[in-house]
């Protein structure tokens, strides 16, 4: 939680618009006044969100020598989504900033996949010394998925034809362990992933070789989520109300939907586009398939 609590503050700061559109427009050439700036930046936020997490968060903790801790198995692998999916815009963020500076496309996603992959590292290394975690192989895997997702994509082509989203609504289940899955809005978008869907929005006809009269910038988006889990293992749990007792045994749910590409959407201002760009991280709502359980259903809207 605390990872994409920082990951949601940087990307707040990035998507502060200019009021001047010469500002926003990235330089033709290398430009180091930019470059110098950007690095800075990124260095003080680097170091600085690493001091105050660990002061902010960690001091409430029990510290112990370096160990690792095997989390593959819990939630089954939604908070590994969530690595994927901050690994995967961090990298995006990181290579826009470059880009803006004047840096040429390749060297700008090389310098956002070592930027995005060391950073989240080093809240592993925080976990490392913690008593209450540890030092996850697992964590580290999907960072560096998501991290190659979007930098693989970005040096290649200069193009994104993958996006990944994420979209959270109210389960309704927090209610019953709020202490773990949130006791507010805020708290609840983080913590409660039976609320939260991610997606992988794509555009099929991006490779095909005939236009296509369907817009660019509508997408085909694949879901992904789960429900009824209260416990971070997966076991079924138990909620004693009186005279009535809940069970709850957590399934995965797999979602067909549509989606849009704010990115691809045709504008020359670029105060839009940087809006966009700030958009393209959330899942529109819209109709979806779902397929959990053994069954399909429709959600006529679904979030």
């Amino acid at each position: 939680m605390k990872k994409r609590f920082l990951f949601f503050a940087f990307l707040s700061c990035f998507c502060i618009s200019s009021n001047a559109q010469s500002f926003l427009t990235p330089a033709d050439t290398l430009d180091k006044k930019r470059v110098i700036g950007v690095t800075a930046t990124g260095a003080t936020l680097w170091v600085g969100s690493t001091l105050a997490l660990q002061h902010v968060w960690y001091s409430d903790f029990e510290k112990t020598k370096f160990h690792f801790f095997n989390d593959s198995h819990e939630w089954n692998q939604m908070d590994k989504m969530g690595h994927f999916y901050t690994a995967n815009h961090f990298a995006g963020m990181v290579d826009d900033l470059y880009k803006w500076s004047g840096v040429n496309h390749k060297k700008s996603a090389l310098i956002a996949a070592g930027y995005s992959f060391g950073y989240l590292a080093t809240f592993e290394m925080l976990d490392a010394y913690n008593a209450t975690w540890g030092f996850s192989w697992a964590d580290i895997g999907f960072n560096a998925l998501g991290t190659l997702n979007y930098c693989t994509q970005a040096y290649l082509w200069d193009e994104q034809f993958v996006h990944f989203k994420f979209s959270v609504q109210n389960s309704g289940l927090a209610d019953y362990r709020p202490n773990l899955l949130g006791n507010d809005f805020a708290s609840r978008t983080l913590k409660d992933y039976n609320g939260q869907t991610y997606w992988m929005s794509f555009n099929p006809f991006h490779w095909t070789k005939k236009e296509s009269k369907i817009p660019k910038w509508i997408n085909l988006s694949l879901g992904y989520g789960i429900n009824d889990q209260l416990i971070g293992d997966g076991g079924t749990y138990v909620v004693n109300n009186g005279s009535e007792q809940f069970s709850f045994t957590p399934y995965r749910q797999y979602y067909l939907s549509l989606d849009v590409d704010f990115q691809a959407i045709p504008t020359k201002s670029r105060l839009l586009k940087l809006l966009f760009r700030s958009l393209n991280v959330i899942k529109v709502p819209f109709p979806a398939l779902e397929f959990s359980q053994g069954k399909l259903s429709f959600n006529p809207l679904y979030f």
